[in-house]
């Protein structure tokens, strides 16, 4: 549902997470827990949800595709976006592939392009790497 500012801008509003992985909720209940976050958001009539990709054991999950897709099978109105997808430890067309096939599937998958800028979370960086993230966004 579009929404307005009283200066007539259109407004969305949604949920972003990493899946955090909080003390003593680890194995399969944070993925659980985002996939009832996305259900009970397209019930709340919120516009979008996005759900990153981290590969650090801080965060539960590392495909959201997948679990984009299980949410889809649950939902009906809500957008759902990657909040963060990591291509240095993807292959890049796949990654495209995969979201372009669930917005096939659901109709309502957007697709964002960002860069990171958190070289600790991927212990063993080269120099190249490192410098890579520091140069700039596209």
């Amino acid at each position: 549902m579009q929404r307005t500012t009283p200066k007539g801008a259109e407004v969305e509003l949604g949920v972003f997470s990493l899946t955090d992985i909080v003390p003593g909720n680890t194995g399969a209940q944070p993925v659980r827990d985002i996939v009832d976050v996305g259900v009970f958001a397209d019930q709340a009539g919120l516009d979008v949800l996005g759900v990153g990709e981290h590969h650090t054991p801080r965060f539960a999950v590392s495909s959201p595709a997948i679990v984009l897709a299980a949410i889809a099978a649950k939902t009906s109105s809500i957008t759902l976006t990657s909040a963060a997808a990591v291509p240095r430890v993807l292959d890049v067309v796949r990654l495209y592939q995969d979201f372009a096939q669930l917005d096939l599937v659901r109709i309502r998958c957007a697709r964002q392009r960002a860069r990171g800028r958190q070289p600790s979370a991927h212990p063993g960086d080269s120099d190249q790497q490192r410098a890579y993230l520091r140069a700039g966004d596209l």
